[in-house]
């Protein structure tokens, strides 16, 4: 699930569209301490994780592959469902602990994706905060982990504490799973990454940061944020910038890549 919030911004970034680059953004005033992080998790990426995602997706097979994207979906789903319902969002917990409930039996431990008809939905406890109001706070990089907020990270402790994952007693075994979700995430994603190299004339690090925070606000507010107000208190026909309300946690960029998987997204 979470495992990799910063490929999930990835894939973000192709949804979300242009973010506002290259201006001072004050929901990152730890940026000089945050630009550093981000260096160190662009070069981990580049001189590990993903040489290992290219060589991950050249010897496994295409339903190989699926069935392990399937599996840590699968994981996700509880974690999903469990956010849900602490956002009082009774039907659309019912659909995505039905998911849970089918593909863990039918769909063989979630190896295959059975309730595919049935809707998946983005949920971890950094927007169940969100949703109650908690602002998201300052922006951060967190090493491995790639762009956070205080209350994502937060949210990312908290989903960690009740992922399947982080309750595996066999620690070698528990690292081994923490890697492949990070690995097949970030394979999974390693097309999408030509976004970015659309934007190296550009700041990557401020590219980066403003798709997450618009992300995440999109997230909170189920793609339906409240719009920014001009001076004369007009709606802006311009999309919202980051606020200290919105939030936004992974697409899973210049990027950070993280090596512990979130222990989600």
């Amino acid at each position: 699930m979470p495992a990799a919030r910063i490929y999930l911004l990835l894939a973000s970034l192709v949804l979300s569209g242009c973010a506002s680059i290259g201006h001072y953004n004050p929901n990152d005033p730890l940026e000089p301490v945050n630009r550093g992080i981000y260096k160190f998790n662009d070069t981990l990426d580049k001189a590990i994780v993903k040489p290992v995602a290219k060589a991950y997706n050249a010897v496994l097979p295409e339903p190989a592959k699926n069935m392990v994207t399937n599996f840590f979906s699968n994981l996700d789903d509880v974690i999903v469902t469990l956010n849900s319902l602490l956002q009082l969002k009774f039907a659309q917990a019912a659909s995505d602990g039905s998911r849970v409930v089918f593909n863990s039996t039918f769909g063989i431990f979630g190896l295959f994706n059975f309730a595919d008809r049935l809707e998946k939905h983005n949920e971890d406890f950094g927007q169940t905060l969100g949703y109650w109001g908690v602002g998201s706070g300052p922006y951060i990089v967190l090493p491995f982990f790639g762009s956070s907020s205080v209350r994502d990270g937060v949210g990312l402790y908290a989903d960690s504490r009740t992922g399947m994952i982080g309750h595996i007693d066999h620690i070698p075994t528990r690292n081994q799973v923490y890697m492949t979700n990070v690995i097949s995430t970030r394979a999974g994603l390693l097309e999408q990454e030509k976004v970015l190299e659309e934007a190296a004339a550009i700041d990557r690090y401020a590219f980066i940061r403003d798709a997450y925070l618009q992300r995440r606000k999109s997230l909170v507010y189920d793609g339906d944020p409240p719009r920014e107000k001009f001076d004369n208190g007009e709606d802006s026909d311009m999309p919202d910038e980051p606020t200290d309300n919105g939030d936004m946690n992974s697409v899973r960029p210049a990027m950070t890549a993280p090596v512990i998987p979130f222990p989600d997204q």
